[in-house]
């Protein structure tokens, strides 16, 4: 998918929402376990009921992993049942050596045919630039954080300068990629920053966690994040799929992407 058929997707439901699908077999409701692939029934209804709110799905591949291999048939089974228009992101946070993410990129673009990655860019350029040599395909680099250890190394201060560690990851990795290739995971418990963040990377998407269970505000992320093609994509996982543990989970899940949806219309109309 490109940035101007992501941005198409955007203006046509009104909405920059993505759907975590951080599924945990031990909080799915226990109706589901009847089923031979729990974990896939449970993200087949949440798909169902939220598809025409959002933009993207992100399934966090720990959930999946941890499972073994049922866990990743799974996941390639709830890959295949997402509709071909919606953005797909693996939470993988990959990043190695040159030829072992070469590897990596093989597996999530090729195999499971995701359209974006989570990176950790911590080994540099030769970690990043085999995920950039996939056509349409992304890379999404950890930047700031919205955990609290991100204050531990994210926002040092390099040498004698008045710039922090995770500012220099967005200046330095734009020689690695355009906009047309890299976004950045922004926490939304950073809004504060986000107008710093956007005088350094103006054209990029941010993809945006922390909203809702972790505290961050999404007028605050909508207002000092968006560019001139939205350049936002907000998730919310616990928030959405977690809404209810009963027999109605989806549809209090599809309700719940509603609400998100509606406050997206709005700020859409406002900032954009």
């Amino acid at each position: 998918m490109t940035k101007d058929q992501l941005f198409d997707q955007i203006k046509k439901k009104e909405s920059y929402l993505c759907v975590g699908l951080d599924t945990d077999i031990k909080k799915i409701p226990n109706h589901l376990l009847k089923y031979d692939d729990p974990i896939f029934e449970f993200n087949k209804r949440i798909i169902d009921a939220t598809h025409e709110y959002c933009v993207a799905y992100k399934p966090n591949l720990a959930f999946y992993e941890s499972l073994g291999a049922k866990g990743w048939e799974s996941l390639q089974k709830t890959l295949e049942y997402i509709p071909e228009d919606i953005f797909t992101i693996a939470d993988a946070k990959r990043g190695d050596i040159g030829n072992t993410s070469g590897l990596y990129a093989r597996a999530f673009f090729e195999q499971m045919n995701f359209d974006s990655i989570t990176i950790a860019p911590y080994m540099g350029e030769d970690s990043v630039k085999p995920f950039l040599s996939f056509e349409n395909k992304w890379v999404i680099l950890l930047a700031l954080t919205s955990n609290v250890g991100s204050d531990d190394f994210q926002q040092l201060m390099i040498g004698n300068t008045d710039q922090h560690l995770f500012e220099k990851v967005l200046e330095k990795s734009q020689e690695w990629g355009g906009p047309e290739q890299l976004m950045y995971v922004v926490g939304a418990t950073k809004s504060d920053m986000f107008s710093k963040i956007r005088t350094i990377v103006p054209d990029h998407f941010l993809l945006v966690p922390g909203v809702g269970a972790q505290g961050g505000s999404l007028k605050e992320v909508s207002e000092f994040g968006m560019n001139k093609q939205c350049g936002l994509l907000v998730n919310s996982s616990r928030g959405i799929i977690y809404a209810s543990n009963g027999e109605d989970f989806w549809e209090e899940a599809g309700k719940a992407a509603l609400q998100i949806q509606v406050e997206m219309k709005d700020y859409l109309n406002n900032y954009l």
